[in-house]
This record gives C-alpha cells, sequence and structure tokens, in this order.
C-alpha cells in the first residue's frame, strides 16, 4: 500500500511553493511506494504551458490528490488512522495555511527570512520532525529546538533548464543582464538597479531584463529601498515596473520588463542572457531565479549571505562577498541579512562584459554543478521521498 503524504500547500507553475508541489507530484506520481496529496485542489489553470506527457502522467495523481481532499473537507478522512504523513508549509513566525491539519507524522516546512523566532517555537510543538531548504535556516532552527531538523534543497527542473543555442531573435551586438524575483527589499532590488544604472551609463549596448512580476503586486507596491522614486501601480492595480525603472535613472532603451509568465516558458529567455543578477539581501532557501540561470549556462552575480551561500562554489559563479550588515526589516528581525556593495556588483558586471571566456567558463561550471550537486526537483523528491518514508517506517517522533 503506497504511503500517503499530504502536502499542506497550492501547486501551481509561477511561485515557488507551487513549483515545489509540483515537481513532487510529477516524480512521485507514479511512484509504488509514496502518493502525493495537496492540501489545495489541482486544476488545468494552475499550470498553464504544462506540456502535455507531463499532464498525462500527472493526471491520475490529480485526480486522486482532489478526491481525497473532497473527502477531508467533508469529514469523512481521518488523515491519523489512515497513517497519512502531513507535511505544512510555515513562513515568517511558523505560520502557515491549513495548520489544523493533523496525520500521523507531522512535518513542518520551515522557510523564513525573519529572524525574530525564539519566541515563537510554541508554535512548532505539533511537529515531530522540522524540514528546512538551506543551511543558514536549518541553524537557526537547530539553535532553538532539539526536534529532528532536515536540509533538503530545492531545485529546477533539469528537462526544461540546461544550456543550449540562442534563437537569434534578440539583437546580438547587445549585453543582457537578466534578475528575477518578485520586487521587495529581501530580494535587493533597489541594488540592482543602482549597480545596473552605473553600469549602463558606461555601456550604451547593455539591457536589464527583469522578471519581477509576482501573484502578489501588493507586496512589491510602494518599494523603493535605496532608490529615490517608489514602484507604483496604476488604476488596474498592476506594477508600473516600466515607469519606476525610468524614474530611477536607467533609460528606457536599456530595460526589457518580461510579463508574468509560467515557469517551463523562462528558460528560452534566460538561454539569451548574458549573465545574471541575483543580489538578495536574503533567501532562506537559495534563489530559484539563481539556480534555473545557472543551469543554463548563464553565470550569475551572487550575494554571499543566508541561504544563498549553499549555491557559491569554486567558479560556478561570481560572489559579492562584500556584505554590509542591514539594519532593518519591516517583516522582522534582519540579524544575519547581508547588504552587497554596489560597487562590487558593478566590477562584477564590467568583469563579466569584458571577459567572453571567463562567462562560458563560469557558465558551464555552474550547469555542470547543478546537476552534480543535484539541485534537481528529480533529486529533492528522491531525498524527501527517502526521508518520510524512513520517518513513517522507524517512527521518528511518531505522534501520539
Amino acid at each position: 500500500m503506497r504511503r500517503q503524504v499530504l502536502l499542506n500547500w497550492k501547486a501551481g507553475n509561477s511561485f515557488g511553493w507551487g513549483l515545489l508541489g509540483l515537481g513532487i507530484v510529477l516524480h512521485w506520481a507514479c511512484d509504488p511506494e509514496i502518493q502525493p496529496l495537496m492540501g489545495v485542489p489541482m486544476e488545468p489553470g494552475d499550470f498553464p504551458c504544462n506540456d502535455p506527457v507531463r499532464a498525462l502522467a500527472m493526471a491520475p495523481a490529480v485526480r486522486a490528490s482532489n478526491q481525497f481532499l473532497a473527502e477531508l473537507c467533508a469529514g469523512r478522512v481521518d488523515l491519523r488512522e489512515r497513517g497519512v504523513l502531513v507535511v505544512d508549509a510555515l513562513g515568517n513566525g511558523f505560520l502557515g495555511p491549513h495548520l489544523g491539519r493533523h496525520g500521523s507524522h507531522n512535518v513542518g516546512r520551515c522557510v523564513f527570512e525573519d529572524t525574530h523566532i525564539a519566541d515563537k517555537q510554541s508554535r512548532l510543538a505539533k511537529y515531530d520532525s522540522l524540514l528546512c531548504a538551506s543551511g543558514w535556516n536549518a541553524a537557526m532552527l537547530r539553535a532553538i529546538t532539539r526536534k529532528p531538523v532536515t536540509m533538503i534543497h530545492e531545485g529546477v527542473d533539469h528537462s526544461q533548464f540546461f544550456p543550449g543555442p540562442r534563437s537569434g531573435a534578440l539583437d546580438p551586438g547587445r549585453f543582457y543582464v537578466f534578475s528575477g524575483g518578485k520586487i521587495e527589499y529581501r530580494k535587493a532590488h533597489d541594488l540592482v538597479l543602482l549597480a545596473f544604472r552605473e553600469f549602463a551609463a558606461r555601456h550604451d549596448d547593455a539591457v536589464l531584463v527583469a522578471a519581477w512580476h509576482s501573484p502578489w503586486p501588493e507586496v512589491s507596491a510602494g518599494f523603493r529601498g535605496r532608490l529615490p522614486a517608489p514602484l507604483g501601480r496604476n488604476a488596474a492595480g498592476q506594477l508600473e515596473i516600466q515607469r519606476w525603472v525610468v524614474e530611477n535613472g536607467v533609460p528606457a532603451r536599456q530595460f526589457i520588463q518580461l510579463p508574468p509568465m509560467p515557469n517551463s516558458m523562462l528558460p528560452a529567455v534566460l538561454r539569451e542572457m548574458d549573465c545574471g543578477v541575483q543580489v538578495s539581501r536574503c533567501e532562506p532557501c537559495t534563489n530559484l531565479p539563481a539556480k534555473e540561470a545557472m543551469a543554463c549556462g548563464v553565470p550569475v552575480i551572487l550575494a554571499d549571505n543566508t541561504g544563498t551561500r549553499d549555491l557559491i562554489d569554486a567558479d560556478n559563479c561570481v560572489p559579492i562577498r562584500s556584505q554590509g550588515v542591514v539594519s532593518g526589516n519591516a517583516a522582522g528581525g534582519a540579524e544575519g541579512w547581508g547588504e552587497s556593495s554596489v560597487d562590487e556588483i558593478v566590477a562584477a558586471l564590467e568583469a563579466l562584459y569584458t571577459d567572453t571566456q571567463a562567462r562560458r567558463r563560469i557558465g558551464a561550471r555552474g550547469a555542470q554543478w547543478i546537476l552534480e550537486q543535484g539541485r534537481t526537483w528529480r533529486d529533492h523528491a528522491r531525498e524527501l521521498r527517502s526521508h518520510l518514508l524512513s520517518c513513517a517506517r522507524d517512527g521518528i517522533g511518531a505522534s501520539a
């Protein structure tokens, strides 16, 4: 009999937690020992541009998950009696959706950037064990609890994100710099714009290509950071990213704003890029856009702080070592965060701009490293499967 695991969040292909759920469902769909169940119904619209082979492979698992959830919500399923393992999605303050569901073994998957957690540990009482996705989060958890903590890195879809030829659609005489992630203080888009503004003033052929949209524009509205002009919204509530970038000194001709898109469309964009800049002040996981760019052979400039450190190795990226203290975080504590030096970001851009061979070498090494280190959804699903089946078999911290 397959061990049922309730992944207590929503699957999708346009945000981080959703991609995690999608990757697990896809790789467990036909597994004879473990059955994926999502905590939110899965609909076709949740996976736009999902290719027909994947859709076909996932269809039985999706139907079974939705049927199970309907029975659970109707009160016809006792998770403990059924022996269902429950994995909750916990963010800042160890809060999350649907936390009233209790299984035979309860796992809290903790992804948090707010470092004020010492007084929140009582919220972990429900859990038999904890999961996280970076060494930084793991260290903080182990400092406040004796519960077992397991760190499993997130991944990329290596069947989609891999090095390949450029399409030839873009002007080959320009230098394209990619930046991804929703706009917020933690992601340090202000530092990206400050650095690119200076770099672009020296190089008229430089173009910043931004995948900065998210399903939650309200999180980004009003952001300014170290920039003079805040990010606004139009009458329809949409972010005015192009206007914001220009108001902060980057010429419109040197900026491309990508529209919202499913994750599966991003590889075609990344293969056109000359480099990437991902200099977050904090990453509780590791930084998904950075991993995806690396997997496509794009040399990436990375902040040497928090969870992003788990991506930095010999010659697989360009690390920004100068990390200043971050004094404030509207969402909570910022101990251990890092403020990347704008001057060092500019210097890194200059080095990649002038050295084509270095770009190729670092990009190739980054793509190789992603596979060697198992930073794929396939590897994540395999490691998580092994861990959860071990918990069920050995009764590690099993609920009474």
